[in-house]
């Protein structure tokens, strides 16, 4: 038997997710992710078979409490974390890790640019149940602590395979640039270039030795580290829009088809994949964006940074990025980034990660009910009733952040005659006077 290969109780054999379910084999994670999505397990692993949902499970991280990610499940968020020169402090990140698992969060994407990266992301994989995701050519440079222009493209490649070995799920490649990309961003001289931070890495990494975008050329090569640990690729958006003028451009329109060819790639491997995507985008763009990745990517899931749908918001962009993100996943996105409001700004302390992943949330569950994903609407009746009985425990059990809720309340409470209210309408309440009026009970009101 391939030792790369597992097994099930059948006797049967598989390297992926994917492998397995073309297989006709249900695997555990399938199991799982199938009772969580309220489909039958059959219906699933037909999706996990023809890629249009993926369950990033890395034989080697053994605390993951698995997901299912695809447009027709309910849409998953991630958080992006991880030191950087100047915010080094790694029980930081822990404790953003905590929260971010507490609140609900299904996905970590360690972005560490500083120090010994290694033991954190081990860290994660050993205790983490989150997906863990990373971007290996961040850690290239950490890596070796050589500059960028003296690594080759076996070193970026051994990054990729000790990201595998160390657990992680998935891991971001921006392998759709190539040296044509170089020229384009010349000519067609966009307002703010690229920026994406892996992307400018490799643009300035072929523009300073010359060589073709090692991700790209060796494309085959990291399949195959892939499909060994069952990693899936989140096919990196190199070009995505910064800003509102570089939305739909013929740079990230071209980058897209070739990613679409690098997922059928993926697919003939076996190889999960997950296309990244937009980035800065007018929000009546949205929704056209989303249905042009579903055409050119066969309906691999898409990942989206936001969108943001204004530039003018720094201190708020979890908020422009939860409306974009609801747009987007109401209109086939599978995967929401958060961004926190020091988006543009600086690292995230603890509380804007919280800020961030609750506005994502927010924007993920409003998808939700909108796509009529089985059971989304369920928790937002249970707070209907428990409004329209007045009961204040019951409320703060639907909420998505009950303690915040309870702290609000509690600190402008209403009189002790009708505490039964809040402190906005005290006995002008609606829905006390309409409980009142139709009990037959008379209402008072001063």
């Amino acid at each position: 038997m391939n030792t790369n290969e597992s097994t099930v109780s059948t006797g049967a054999t598989y390297t992926t997710q994917m492998d397995a379910a073309r297989k006709g084999i249900v695997t555990p994670e399938m199991k799982i992710v199938a009772q969580k999505e309220k489909m039958t397990e059959e219906e699933l692993r037909a999706l996990v078979a023809c890629g249009k949902v993926v369950i990033p499970a890395n034989k080697n991280h053994k605390s993951l409490d698995p997901e299912g990610v695809g447009s027709m499940l309910r849409t998953k968020i991630n958080v992006n974390l991880g030191v950087s020169r100047d915010c080094k402090d790694y029980d930081v990140e822990m404790e953003k890790v905590m929260a971010a698992v507490n609140l609900g969060a299904e996905s970590i994407m360690d972005l560490s640019s500083h120090g010994n990266t290694q033991p954190f992301r081990q860290k994660l994989t050993s205790e983490c149940p989150a997906m863990i995701g990373t971007v290996p050519v961040y850690d290239s440079v950490i890596h070796y602590q050589r500059d960028l222009n003296t690594l080759t493209a076996k070193d970026f490649l051994d990054v990729v395979e000790l990201h595998a070995k160390d657990g992680v799920d998935f891991v971001t490649l921006h392998c759709g640039i190539t040296r044509k990309t170089i020229d384009q961003i010349k000519k067609h001289k966009r307002k703010m270039n690229i920026v994406s931070r892996g992307g400018s890495l490799v643009f300035a990494w072929m523009s300073m030795t010359g060589e073709e975008n090692p991700f790209y050329e060796y494309y085959d090569e990291i399949l195959d580290i892939c499909e060994k640990y069952d990693v899936t690729i989140s096919l990196g958006d190199a070009c995505r829009p910064g800003c509102l003028a570089d939305a739909t451009d013929v740079c990230q329109i071209e980058e897209l088809v070739r990613l679409g060819e690098l997922t059928k790639r993926a697919w003939d491997h076996n190889v999960q994949v997950i296309v990244e995507g937009p980035g800065h985008v007018p929000l009546n763009q949205v929704a056209a964006n989303m249905q042009v990745q579903q055409q050119i990517c066969m309906g691999a899931p898409f990942y989206v940074l936001g969108p943001l749908v204004t530039d003018i918001a720094p201190g708020y962009d979890h908020i422009t990025a939860a409306i974009g993100g609801a747009v987007a996943a109401m209109s086939g996105a599978a995967f929401l980034c958060y961004v926190t409001p020091a988006e543009h700004l600086a690292l995230p302390n603890v509380e804007d990660t919280k800020q961030g992943i609750i506005a994502s949330k927010i924007a993920a569950h409003a998808a939700d009910i909108a796509k009529g994903v089985p059971g989304a609407r369920d928790i937002d009746d249970k707070m209907a009733d428990a409004r329209k009985n007045l009961d204040w425990d019951a409320q703060f059990e639907c909420a998505l952040d009950p303690e915040t809720a309870k702290a609000i309340r509690q600190s402008r409470m209403p009189e002790e005659d009708h505490s039964d209210t809040c402190s906005m309408c005290g006995k002008f309440c609606a829905v006390r006077s309409m409980n009142k009026a139709l009990s037959g009970e008379n209402i008072d009101i001063l």
